[in-house]
C-alpha cells in the first residue's frame, strides 16, 4: 500500500475488515498490518519489496450474493463491481484496490 488512508477506507469501510494487528519499527517505518473479515486474512504492508502493485488474490467463499448487496450498499464512488458468471462452474465478484491489487470472492456454483 501507498497509501494508509485509502488502504483504510477500501478494505476497512468499504470491504468491512478489521484491523487485527498494526507494527512499525519505529514511528518513521513503513506500517505493516494485519485485518480479518470472518476467515478471511490479509496482510498490508508499506515496506519495499513484500508485494508488487497490481496483485490478484483469489478468496474462495460462499454468500457472494450478500457480499455484493453489501458492497452495493455502501455507494463507493470508486468501485461498483458486479458478479460474473464463469463458464467453469464459479461465480466472481472483483474488487480493484486504490494499488491496483485484485481481490476475486470466488463461489462455486452448485
Amino acid at each position: 500500500m501507498f497509501d494508509v488512508a485509502k488502504a483504510r477506507e477500501f478494505y476497512l469501510d468499504y470491504l468491512g475488515f478489521s484491523v487485527d494487528f498494526e507494527h512499525r519499527f519505529n514511528e518513521n517505518a513503513p506500517l505493516f498490518m494485519g485485518i480479518s473479515r470472518g476467515d478471511i486474512t490479509l496482510f498490508l504492508s508499506e515496506h519495499h519489496g513484500d508485494g508488487t502493485p497490481g496483485t490478484h488474490v483469489l478468496i474462495e467463499t460462499d454468500g457472494l450474493d450478500a457480499l455484493h448487496a453489501e458492497l452495493a450498499a455502501k455507494k463507493y464512488r470508486y468501485m461498483n463491481p458486479g458478479i460474473q458468471v464463469q463458464d467453469w462452474g464459479r461465480r466472481d465478484l472483483v474488487v480493484v484496490d486504490p494499488f491496483n491489487n485484485h481481490i476475486n470472492f470466488s463461489e462455486r456454483i452448485e
